[in-house]
């Protein structure tokens, strides 16, 4: 890294009260990160997205019933990352200008160990090569490389978008960003606003602001991953589900 360049930390802060459970941030991300329509053999747990939005309830009686959704993304997680301490060929890299956990899939040989030591069930190995409709192909965003059979992706905060936005700044003699120069495009699609990001490192960001109010909170934040990805909700019932595991029934998904 630039040793005369700003070092950053970038999160993203989800508000599940705002949330619907659209899944317009599954299909933005799809699209911006080329990954194919689901194959006809694919199922719950083979299917591959980079974002997933699940469904979860208090299992208080009628009236009191309540539901939400929970988006789950890879948490960037921030120290000891599992799935980086775990894979043999280096295919995972924590990038210490930008706290960004990349995955790099000429690397992978889809031994699966990332799968196995990340505890939010946030990548997704490919089963099958990746086959677009005809015609559809043309859709494609060439500033995203697709994957082959037999690796494995996550979410990476559309890291294309941040080599797009750090070259524009280049050619305008800058060095850094501008706050909201560099968003995902999850970010952008939700129709609530519900999704929040940009830099933990700077005290007066939307985000930073958004992760220190009162309802904040992070998945498993026990684990001590210290992840980049924090939740917001004012019903306690929301905040403690949280300590324990992201929903694994087939029940509890609404996508994927």
């Amino acid at each position: 890294m630039d040793a005369t360049a700003k070092e950053v930390r970038y999160g993203m802060s989800i508000d599940i009260d705002r949330c619907t459970g659209c899944g317009a941030c599954m299909v933005a991300c799809a699209v911006e990160n080329n990954i194919a329509p689901a194959h006809q053999g694919a199922g719950d747990r083979t299917g591959t997205t980079w974002i997933r939005v699940y469904r979860i309830e208090n299992d208080e009686p009628f009236p009191a019933s309540r539901a939400a959704f929970v988006p789950v993304l890879c948490q960037q997680c921030d120290h000891h990352t599992p799935c980086e301490s775990v894979c043999p060929q280096k295919a995972v890299e924590y990038d210490r200008a930008t706290g960004i956990v990349a995955q790099i899939p000429v690397r992978c040989l889809g031994c699966r160990y990332c799968m196995t030591a990340c505890p939010y069930h946030a990548r997704y190995f490919n089963w099958w090569d990746p086959v677009w409709p005809e015609g559809m192909e043309k859709t494609l965003n060439p500033d995203v490389s697709t994957r082959m059979r037999g690796v494995v992706e996550k979410c990476n905060f559309c890291h294309s978008r941040y080599h797009a936005a750090k070259a524009k700044a280049a050619l305008e003699g800058r060095r850094d960003l501008q706050p909201g120069e560099y968003q995902p495009a999850c970010v952008e699609a939700c129709p609530t606003n519900a999704i929040t990001f940009g830099e933990l490192s700077d005290p007066s960001s939307d985000v930073k602001k958004a992760t220190e109010s009162k309802g904040s909170f992070r998945l498993l934040e026990n684990l001590g991953t210290e992840p980049k990805v924090y939740y917001h909700s004012r019903e306690r019932w929301i905040r403690e589900a949280a300590g324990g595991s992201v929903p694994t029934s087939a029940k509890e998904r609404i996508h994927g």
